[in-house]
C-alpha cells in the first residue's frame, strides 16, 4: 500500500498544475482564441523573471524603508514605533535598510527600489485575497478563473527551454490554513494546464519531483503513462473542461514526461552545488529555492517563483511577537537574495533575469488598512502602552505603503522610485504604485505588448483589467550608479 500511495503521489507531482487549476477553472465551451493577432511586440530586457515573493505582508518601515527607530522599552507609547530597528547604509548614496537586510543592501548598486507601492481597497483585508489580486491582477471573485502572472507569461514566451517548466512554484505547501484560496491563483486558469505551475513545496527535494517513485523503474512509468494517455484520449477521463482544457492537461503530462527523461533534470538536484555554495545559500526552504532558481535562471527557467510560504500567523504573518519574528524572517532572506543577485551578475544572467522581491502589503503598530477609512476585518488586537516585548512590533495589516525591489532585466541601477511619509501614517506620498503598473512593468521588460488579451466567455480578457495597465517607465534605462 506504502508503494502504491507514493505512485500516486508522484502522479500528483507531475501533474500538480492541474489539481490547481481544475479545482478553480470554469469549463469553456470550445478552444481559447487569441484577440491580439496584430499587436506589434516590444523589444524585450529581460527573458526569465524570478519573483521572490515575501507571504504573510512585510512591515516597509521594518524593513526597505524604515523610519524613525524607538528602542523597546517599559511602558512605551505604541503611537511612537515607527521603526524597531536602527537603519543602516547601503551601498548606494542616500539609501538606508532596516537592521538585518545589509546584504540586500550591498547589492542595490544592481537594482532598484520601488517605495510606493499601494495595495488596493478589496474590502477585507486578507491575505490570500490580496495574494489572489498581486498574482493575478484581478480583484477576486471572478466569473472565470483569472490566470498567475507567471502562466500569462509562460503563454505568451513559451519555455526558454523545452524541457523546464515554463513556470516553476517554490516553497508554498498546500496543506495548512487556507489551502483552497492559495490555490486559486496558483493556476493558469482558462490558460490551459500546460502553463500552470510546477510546484516544488520544498527545493531540497527538489530532484524528487520530477522522479519516478522508489521502486518504480523508468520502464514501468513509461508503460504506465502510455497507458494514461491512451485512456486519456479513448474513454476521456478528464469529463470536466472544455476539449481545449483536456489537451492541455495531456501537454502537461507530456512535458512532464520529457523532463523525467532529459539530463536537465540535475538542473533540480541541489546536491550538485559546491558545499560552500549550498551554505551560502541554506537558511532553509526559501534560502534554497533562491538556490534553485538561481539554477533554472541559468537552465531555461522562465518564470520561476521562490515563496517564503504563507500560513497564518507564521513568517512575515506578524500578529505577536512582531519586532523577534522579523528579526527572524530577516535572518531568512538577506543573505540568499543577495547571494542570488551576486552570482546571476558575475555569471552574466542577471542581464536578462529581472528578479523581483515583492509582498501583498505592509504592516503598521496602530492602524489597520489605510488612515480614515473603516476595515471589515481587524485581527490584531495591541495594547495602547508596550508592557511586553510581544507587542513591540508591526501587528497590523496596512495597505497604504509597501516597498518592492527589482534587479536586472533592464531595471536602473541604484534608483529609489517612489516615497512614503516619514511620520505615521507612512502612506504613498509620491509616485504611487499600483498592481496593474507592476504586471505591465514586467511585461514590459519581457517584451509582452499591454493590450495582450484572449476571449473567454465572449469578452476579452486582458493581462491587465480592461488592459488600461502601464509599464512604470522609469524604471528602465541606464544605471544611475
Amino acid at each position: 500500500m506504502q508503494a502504491q500511495n507514493s505512485r500516486r503521489d508522484f502522479i500528483k507531482k507531475m501533474t500538480a498544475a492541474s489539481i490547481a487549476a481544475s479545482a478553480t477553472t470554469l469549463p469553456m465551451a470550445g478552444f481559447l482564441s487569441s484577440c491580439s493577432p496584430s499587436i506589434a511586440k516590444i523589444a524585450a530586457s529581460a527573458d526569465t523573471v524570478i519573483l521572490l515573493w515575501m507571504a504573510g505582508g512585510m512591515a516597509h518601515t521594518e524593513t526597505f524603508d524604515p523610519k524613525a527607530f524607538v528602542p523597546f522599552e517599559k511602558r512605551l507609547d505604541m503611537k511612537r514605533v515607527l521603526s524597531t530597528f536602527p537603519k543602516k547604509p547601503t551601498v548606494v548614496d542616500g539609501l538606508e535598510f532596516s537592521e538585518g537586510l545589509q546584504s540586500i543592501g550591498s547589492v542595490m548598486d544592481k537594482g532598484a527600489i520601488i517605495r510606493s507601492y499601494k495595495a488596493a481597497d478589496l474590502g477585507h483585508i486578507l491575505h490570500t485575497r490580496h495574494q489572489y489580486h498581486w498574482h493575478t491582477c484581478y480583484e477576486p471573485p471572478q466569473s472565470v478563473q483569472a490566470p498567475h502572472i507567471g502562466a500569462w507569461i509562460a503563454k505568451e514566451l513559451g519555455p526558454a527551454n523545452p524541457v523546464i517548466p515554463p513556470f516553476i512554484a517554490m516553497g508554498q505547501r498546500f496543506t495548512m490554513g487556507e489551502s483552497e484560496e492559495l490555490k486559486a491563483f496558483h493556476s493558469a486558469g482558462f490558460l490551459g494546464t500546460e502553463y500552470g505551475p510546477f510546484l516544488i513545496p520544498d527545493p531540497a527535494g527538489g530532484l524528487e519531483s520530477v522522479r519516478p517513485p522508489q521502486g518504480m523503474s523508468l520502464k514501468r512509468f513509461e508503460a504506465r503513462y502510455k497507458l494514461y494517455k491512451t485512456l486519456a484520449n479513448k474513454h476521456k477521463i478528464m469529463e470536466q473542461g472544455s476539449d481545449y482544457q483536456r489537451e492541455s492537461l495531456m501537454r502537461s503530462m507530456e512535458q512532464s514526461y520529457r523532463l523525467l527523461n532529459s539530463p536537465e533534470a540535475k538542473v533540480f538536484d541541489l546536491s550538485q552545488e559546491p558545499k560552500e555554495v549550498y551554505d551560502t545559500y541554506n537558511t532553509g526552504r526559501f534560502g534554497l529555492g533562491c538556490l534553485m532558481a538561481k539554477r533554472l535562471a541559468m537552465n531555461g527557467g522562465r518564470f520561476i517563483s521562490v515563496s517564503t510560504e504563507y500560513e497564518p500567523f507564521i513568517g512575515w504573518d506578524t500578529h505577536d511577537n512582531g519586532h523577534a519574528r522579523v528579526k527572524k524572517m530577516k535572518a531568512l532572506i538577506d543573505r540568499p537574495v543577495a547571494q542570488l543577485i551576486k552570482d546571476l551578475d558575475e555569471t552574466g544572467h542577471l542581464d536578462r533575469t529581472l528578479v523581483i522581491l515583492a509582498t501583498e502589503f505592509s504592516r503598521d503598530a496602530v492602524m489597520e488598512g489605510r488612515p480614515e477609512e473603516q476595515v471589515k476585518d481587524q485581527v490584531s488586537r495591541q495594547p495602547d502602552v508596550i508592557d511586553n516585548e510581544k507587542h513591540y512590533g508591526m501587528h497590523r495589516h496596512f495597505t497604504d505603503g509597501s516597498s518592492i525591489l527589482m534587479w536586472g532585466g533592464g531595471i536602473k541601477k541604484g534608483l529609489v522610485y517612489g516615497k512614503t511619509a516619514d511620520e505615521r501614517p507612512c502612506t504613498s506620498i509620491e509616485n504611487t504604485v499600483v498592481i496593474d503598473q507592476v504586471h505591465q512593468s514586467i511585461y514590459h521588460a519581457l517584451g509582452i505588448p499591454p493590450q495582450t488579451h484572449y476571449e473567454i466567455e465572449g469578452r476579452p480578457f486582458y493581462t491587465t483589467p480592461d488592459g488600461h495597465g502601464k509599464p512604470i517607465l522609469d524604471l528602465f534605462g541606464k544605471s544611475l550608479t
